[in-house]
């Protein structure tokens, strides 16, 4: 891995210097292996970039570039320049969730200030062959975070009122949560619709499309 950037300038002139390349050509340069697809190793072009750029949060609950306090997320294009997923962002908490407001959530802490990659991700295009593009260091405005929190709070008082087995992927404007477990065995503590624990499945929160969309619309002109 490379050692970690000391200035915001820093990371960003290393994600530029990224774009253009493709995913083989990068992974040739870390000597890590490019596998076939992404089924069995869907983190892997987020590794591949963290090695490149630097990153040395991990898994750990911080920003990827920690002193930086800044977050990395690729985010896989089509042929229009759409995005063609949602973006995870983190997990939810579904108990413990006495004094948490937007102001001191996780969440927030998260999207205060990201570096975003996109990443041509057309399942036609072999992975090798998938060129990284420009990046973009983004914070969201005074309206964006409004919209965001309007979304967190709406979400975090149906999981309070034990309804988090009623929330759904069409909640929400721009933030969703949903299910987010290697398998359906791996159940987390909530509450229940009477405040009796329960066990359900980990929830994450994640960007909708619409959302990223925008984003890459209005600085990329697309």
């Amino acid at each position: 891995m490379r050692p970690t950037p000391q200035t915001e300038q820093e990371l960003l002139n290393r994600a530029h210097d990224l774009a253009g390349l493709t995913l083989g050509e990068l992974a040739q340069q870390a000597g890590i292996a490019t596998p076939p697809d992404l089924k069995r190793d869907k983190g892997w072009v987020g590794q591949l970039l963290e090695w490149h750029l630097g990153a040395t949060a991990g898994s750990q609950p911080v920003p990827d570039f920690v002193d930086l306090g800044i977050e990395l997320k690729t985010i896989p294009i089509g042929y229009h320049g759409k995005p063609l997923e949602t973006t995870f962002v983190c997990v939810a908490p579904l108990i413990g969730l006495q004094g948490l407001h937007w102001e001191n959530s996780h969440i927030r802490h998260k999207l205060a200030k990201v570096l975003w990659i996109p990443v041509e991700g057309e399942r036609d295009i072999p992975l090798a062959d998938r060129h990284v593009g420009s990046p973009l260091l983004w914070s969201p405005s005074a309206n964006e975070e409004q919209r965001l929190r309007r979304d967190w709070e709406e979400l975090m008082d149906m999981i309070v009122l034990g309804q988090v087995e009623q929330i759904t992927a069409r909640h929400g404007e721009i933030l969703q949560l949903r299910p987010k477990a290697a398998n359906s065995k791996a159940l987390t503590e909530a509450y229940g619709a009477n405040g009796q624990p329960i066990k359900t499945l980990p929830r994450g929160f994640y960007l909708k499309t619409n959302f990223t969309a925008e984003l890459l619309e209005r600085y990329f002109i697309l």
